[in-house]
C-alpha cells in the first residue's frame, strides 16, 4: 500500500465596465475625462499584474507541496511512477509510451492500434480515452531542445501545475467581470488557495483528467460572463464567442465527463432563457458552440459513439427544434406564458429522450449505461445487484458531500458569505423572473399612485441588481452545488465557483445598494465605502488566520514510501517476459502498465461495456469460485500471471456490503461473509473464497496456479498452460 511518511534526514482597484456606474464622473457628452481613462488603464494594469502573480504563486505553491509530500526529486523513477495512482498511472503511461517510441509516427500508430492495454484485443486509445493532451505534450517534449535540462516527468507535471495558474487567473477575471473591481478577483483567488483541500487535488492526482479540463472550463465561464454583458461591440462579441468555442473544445477534449458538465451548463442557460433573463441570440450561440465543440472532439476521437449518444447533443438539438416549433414563447400575460412555458419544457424533455433513444438504438450504444444504473440506484429508484453500479455506490468519492466540508469552508468565512449572497441573489432572481413572466401593465394600473411608484422603484432595483452575467452565475452555482451535494467527487466544480460567487457578492455595488435601500440607509458614498472596506477586512482576516498555517504546511517534509509495490514492479520487470499478460485489480494494473510495460487484462478506464464485463470476470479471483472456473476465466483473456492483493481479499476499509468481495458475492447470488443480514434469495456458495483458499497450496489449485512471488501485500501466481 502506498503511504507517505516523515522524511528522514540525510536522504484591488476597479476595472472598466461596459456601462459606467452612476458614481462615475462622466461629462454630458458621454466621454470619460482623460484623468478617468488614465485611472482605468492603471487599474486594469495593476489588476492584471496581481492576477498573473497570484496564478504563478498558486502554481509554485502546489508544486512545492507535491515535492515536499513525496520528495519527488530524490526518489527513484519507479517510485515516481507508482505515485501516479490508479487511472492517473494509466494516462501517464501513454505519455511515456509516446516519449519512448522510435518516432512520433510509430508512437501514434501504437496508440491507434494498441494491443497491450487489453489482452487479446486491439483497441484505439485515441478513440477510447481522452489522452490527446499526453500526445501533444510528448510531441512538444520531443521537438523542443529541453531534453538535456528537463526530464519528461517534470515537463509533464510542471505543465499541469502551470494550468493551475490559468485556473486561478480565470477565476480572478470572472469575479472581476461580475463585480467591476479586481479586489473581488483577489478575494476569490485567496479563498481558492486557503480552501485548497476542497477546491483542488492536483498536487496528489496530477494526471487526473479533471486537472486538465477544469482550467479550460474556468476560462469558458469567464468568457461567457463577458459575453453576457450588455452593449458589447460586434467585434468584441465575435472574439468572445471564439474564446468560448476554443475553451469549450479544449474542455471537451481533455475529460470524458465533459458532456455531463456541459449538460448542466445547458440546463442553466435553458432555465434563464425561459425566464427571459438572458438574451436569446447569445444563448443560441452558446448551444451551437457546445454542440460543435463536442462534435469536433467526436471526430478527433474517431467518431466515439459515447459522444454521439450524449444527452447534451440531444438536449441542445431539442431546445433549438422546440424553439422553432413554438413561436411567441415570451409574449402574453402570466397564465398564458406559464402555459406556454410548461408546454415548452415538456416538448424539450420528450424530444431529448426521443432523439437520444433513437441515436443509441441506431449506434447500439451501451458505453454509458453504468452511469444511469448508478444514478437510478443512488437516488432510490429501486435497489440493484448490478456489480458496476454498486462499485460506484460504495466508493466515498461518489457518495454525498460530507458535512465537514462546510465546516472547513466556514473557517475562511467563504461558506457564510456564499450563503448570504446566494440568498440575496435568489430573492432578486425570483422577483425578476416573476416580473418577466407577468405583464404588469394592468396590475400596476390598479394600484394607487404612491404604491405604484414604490413598486416601480422596487422593480428597477431588482433589474439593476440582477444583470444577465450575474443571473447566469447564480443558476450555475445552484446547479453545480446540487451536483456536488449529491456526488462528492464533483465538489471541485462547485467550490471553485463558490469562491467567485461569494467574492462577487461582497464586492458588488448592486448588492450593497439593494441591502442599504432595504434598510433605508443608502447613499452612493456609503455603498462605495462598504464595497471596498468589507472585502479588505475579509482579506486581512484570511491573511492573519491562514498565512502561518500555509507557511507551516510548506515547511513539512515527507517522502514517498511503498516498498512492497516497488518490490513487485522490480520483480515483474526482471522475472517476466515483455509479452506477459497480467490480471489483477484495475488500480494496480494501471501501475503495472506504467512501470513495466506489460500487457493487462483490465484497467481503470471504465467507459466501455466489454471492459466492465471483463473486469467483473477478472474479479472472480476475489469471489467464491472453484479454481477450475477462475483458471478458465483468466486463460480466456490470455492471462499468464495473476496478482492477488491482501488489502482486497481481507478488506476492512469498507463496511460489510460494500467490500469488493461482498459485491461479487451478491452479484453471484451468494451469501456475504461476516455477521449481518442477507437477502432471502442468496445462497451459500459451494466453494470457498478463491483468494484465501489458493494460499493453502491444495492440489486442485497447484495444478493450475504456481506461486512465483510474494511479500506482505502481494501474491503473484503463474498460470499453467494446459494443452
Amino acid at each position: 500500500m502506498t503511504t507517505v511518511r516523515q522524511r528522514r534526514v540525510g536522504k484591488g482597484t476597479e476595472g472598466a465596465e461596459d456601462q459606467p456606474s452612476e458614481e462615475t464622473n462622466v461629462k454630458p457628452d458621454g466621454n470619460i475625462p482623460s484623468g478617468g481613462k488614465l485611472w482605468n488603464i492603471l487599474s486594469i494594469t495593476v489588476g492584471g499584474i496581481i492576477a498573473i502573480s497570484l496564478g504563478l504563486l498558486t502554481s509554485v505553491y502546489v508544486a512545492t507541496l507535491h515535492e515536499n509530500d513525496l520528495w519527488f526529486s530524490n526518489i527513484k523513477e519507479v517510485e515516481r511512477e507508482i505515485s501516479f495512482r490508479t487511472e492517473c498511472g494509466l494516462y501517464y503511461s501513454y505519455y511515456k509510451q509516446m516519449i519512448q517510441a522510435a518516432s512520433i509516427q510509430q508512437g501514434l500508430h501504437g496508440l491507434v492500434y494498441d494491443n497491450k492495454t487489453e489482452s487479446v484485443r486491439t483497441i484505439n486509445i485515441l478513440e477510447r480515452m481522452n489522452v490527446y493532451q499526453e500526445v501533444f505534450l510528448s510531441i512538444l517534449y520531443r521537438i523542443l531542445p529541453i531534453q538535456q535540462y528537463l526530464e519528461p516527468v517534470y515537463f509533464y507535471i510542471y505543465t499541469l501545475f502551470g494550468l493551475q495558474a490559468v485556473y486561478v487567473i480565470a477565476l480572478y477575471v470572472t469575479s472581476w467581470l461580475l463585480s467591476g473591481t479586481w479586489l473581488s478577483g483577489l478575494l476569490a483567488a485567496c479563498w481558492y488557495i486557503t480552501n485548497r483541500v476542497d477546491t483542488t487535488r492536483v498536487e496528489f492526482t496530477i494526471p487526473l483528467r479533471e486537472n486538465w479540463a477544469l482550467p479550460f472550463f474556468a476560462v469558458q465561464i469567464a468568457a461567457i460572463t463577458y459575453l453576457l454583458r450588455t452593449h458589447l461591440q460586434p467585434v468584441q462579441e465575435r472574439l468572445t464567442l471564439v474564446v468560448v468555442f476554443i475553451a469549450t473544445f479544449l474542455f471537451s477534449l481533455t475529460w470524458q465527463f465533459n458532456q455531463f458538465m456541459m449538460l448542466i451548463q445547458a440546463l442553466a442557460l435553458f432555465i434563464l432563457d425561459c425566464l427571459d433573463m438572458l438574451p436569446t441570440a447569445k444563448v443560441t450561440w452558446l448551444y451551437i458552440i457546445q454542440i460543435s465543440g463536442l462534435l469536433l472532439v467526436c471526430v478527433l476521437q474517431f467518431f466515439n459513439s459515447m459522444i454521439l449518444g450524449s444527452l447534451l447533443i440531444s438536449f441542445n438539438a431539442s431546445v433549438l427544434i422546440a424553439r422553432t416549433i413554438q413561436k411567441n414563447l415570451k409574449k402574453g400575460g402570466l397564465l398564458n406564458r406559464l402555459g406556454k412555458l410548461i408546454l415548452h419544457v415538456l416538448l424539450v424533455l420528450c424530444l431529448t429522450l426521443l432523439i437520444n433513444k433513437c441515436i443509441k438504438k441506431i449506434l447500439n450504444l451501451e458505453s454509458d449505461e453504468h452511469i444511469f444504473k448508478f444514478l437510478k440506484a443512488k437516488f432510490g429508484f429501486g435497489a440493484t445487484r448490478d456489480f458496476d453500479a454498486n462499485l460506484y455506490l460504495c466508493e466515498e468519492a461518489f457518495g454525498l458531500l460530507p458535512l465537514n466540508t462546510f465546516s472547513r469552508l466556514s473557517h475562511t468565512l467563504l461558506f457564510y458569505i456564499y450563503v448570504f449572497v446566494l440568498f440575496l441573489m435568489a430573492v432578486a432572481a425570483g422577483i425578476v423572473a416573476f416580473r418577466n413572466l407577468r405583464n404588469l401593465t394592468l396590475f400596476i394600473s390598479l394600484i394607487s399612485g404612491s404604491n405604484q411608484v414604490q413598486l416601480m422603484e422596487k422593480m428597477e432595483e431588482c433589474t439593476i441588481t440582477l444583470k444577465p452575467d450575474a443571473a447566469y452565475s447564480l443558476v450555475h452555482t445552484v446547479l453545480f452545488g446540487c451536483l456536488a451535494l449529491s456526488t462528492m467527487r464533483m465538489k471541485y466544480l462547485w467550490t471553485s465557483h463558490m469562491c467567485v460567487f461569494a467574492s462577487f457578492g461582497l464586492c458588488s455595488t448592486e448588492v450593497w445598494k439593494l441591502i442599504l435601500k432595504c434598510v433605508h440607509l443608502y447613499t452612493s458614498q456609503r455603498a462605495q465605502v462598504i464595497k471596498y472596506s468589507v472585502p479588505i477586512i475579509t482579506l486581512a482576516y484570511i491573511s492573519y488566520k491562514f498565512w502561518p498555517g500555509i507557511m507551516e504546511e510548506l515547511s513539512e517534509l515527507r517522502e514517498f514510501y511503498d516498498p512492497d509495490t516497488v518490490e513487485l514492479m522490480n520483480w515483474i520487470k526482471s522475472n517476466t517476459p515483455n509479452t506477459a499478460v497480467f490480471a489483477g485489480s484495475m488500480q494496480l494494473l494501471a501501475g503495472v502498465k506504467l512501470c513495466t510495460g506489460r500487457t493487462l487484462t483490465n484497467h481503470p478506464h471504465y467507459e466501455d461495456k466489454n471492459l466492465r464485463e471483463r473486469t467483473k470476470q477478472i474479479y472472480q479471483i476475489y469471489a467464491k469460485r472453484s479454481p477450475e472456473d477462475v483458471y478458465g476465466i483468466l486463460r480466456s483473456f490470455g492471462t499468464d500471471y495473476v496478482i492477488l492483493e491482501d488489502s482486497i481479499c481481507y478488506e476492512r476499509r469498507h463496511s460489510r456490503g460494500c467490500r469488493l468481495r461482498d459485491l461479487l458475492d451478491v452479484a453471484n447470488g451468494h451469501i456475504m461473509d461476516g455477521v449481518g443480514e442477507n437477502e432471502p434469495d442468496l445462497k451459500p456458495s459451494l466453494y470457498p473464497r478463491f483468494c484465501e483458499e489458493i494460499k493453502r497450496n491444495l492440489p486442485s489449485y497447484t495444478m493450475h496456479f504456481t506461486r512465483v512471488f510474494q511479500n506482505k501485500t502481494f501474491h503473484v501466481y503463474k498460470l499453467a498452460k494446459h494443452k
